[in-house]
């Protein structure tokens, strides 16, 4: 349950889960103003279909929806204050967007930035992210490095987090309180 404290939270699982839905909410219980930082870059139908669906599952919530697909600490910061809580969805659509720019450079700021930024963030924060390490390991040499990516993330926001959520079969498992 969000508190009326500033509070981090990471929720994980894989596809399907509930992650989204789990995430809105425990967003909307918190009676706080709400921010949505979509990071989903929009390629073919599919994922047009997907987007969609998100927005309409929003609707009748009082939603500011952000779309943010590489300047995530930006938009985490531009949005932050005491009265909102921020969810963003998803950690491992940012990561891939970041991953197609072909510039570690930027990946790594971005990454770094990300960090560094919940250490002032003074509302609260709910991050919904893929677990992808659970399967076997990609053959493919960006497949294995995006796998790894994601797992060092995981684990430094679990360090800076309050609260890590793993969602199976749309049931929540706290695994960080």
């Amino acid at each position: 349950m969000i508190t009326n404290h500033p509070s981090k939270t990471l929720i994980l699982g894989g596809a399907r889960s509930g992650k989204s839905r789990y995430a809105e909410e425990l967003a909307v219980a918190s009676d706080k103003a709400l921010v949505y930082i979509a990071t989903a870059t929009v390629f073919d139908d599919e994922m047009q279909q997907r987007v969609k669906q998100h927005k309409k599952d929003r609707q009748f919530q009082h939603w500011k929806t952000v779309e943010e697909p590489l300047a995530l600490a930006k938009a985490i910061q531009r949005h932050d204050n005491t009265d909102t809580i921020i969810l963003v969805d998803c950690l491992t659509l940012w990561l891939n967007n970041l991953f197609a720019e072909q510039d570690q450079t930027r990946l790594a700021t971005e990454l770094s930035a990300l960090l560094e930024c919940l250490d002032t963030t003074q509302g609260s924060l709910i991050f919904v992210s893929n677990e992808v390490g659970q399967g076997i390991v990609p053959l493919g040499e960006l497949s294995r490095q995006f796998v790894d990516e994601s797992g060092r993330l995981h684990q430094q926001l679990a360090q800076q987090v309050d609260r890590v959520v793993l969602m199976v079969a749309g049931l929540p498992l706290v695994v960080k309180e």
